[in-house]
């Protein structure tokens, strides 16, 4: 399914534009909607519990999951893990500054997950 958002890359929206637009939840940095065939991931740098980072071009996206070892099962891990082949289109925003998503386009998984040591809420 490819959804048309009809917002140009690096476009700014407030999160209940992003919610309205795109049909998804209000909260959490990766949102799913069934009715949009989409998961919206956002990359928020303005809050201390996770850091995704771009290398050469490519973001690397910490999933969901607070405490302990994030899991593919129960959450959005897994629509994201297999969004190459699930018919889901993602689509990225970036927050640089407190509640201004920035559109950047769809994106694709370009490599395998893997795991890495981030700080989790305890």
């Amino acid at each position: 399914m490819v959804f048309d958002p009809g917002i140009n890359i690096g476009e700014e929206l407030t999160n209940e534009e992003m919610r309205a637009l795109f049909k998804c939840g209000n909260m959490g940095g990766m949102r799913r909607s069934k009715q949009t065939g989409t998961l919206v991931i956002i990359s928020d740098d303005t809050k201390g519990l996770y850091r995704d980072v771009w290398k050469n071009g490519v973001l690397h996206y910490t999933g969901m999951g607070k405490i302990g070892d994030q899991v593919l099962e129960g959450n959005q891990n897994k629509t994201l893990y297999y969004s190459n082949t699930n018919g889901v289109e993602v689509h990225l925003f970036e927050v640089i500054e407190k509640a201004v998503n920035t559109y950047r386009g769809v994106v694709k998984l370009v490599a395998e997950p893997y795991k890495a040591r981030q700080p989790d809420d305890d």
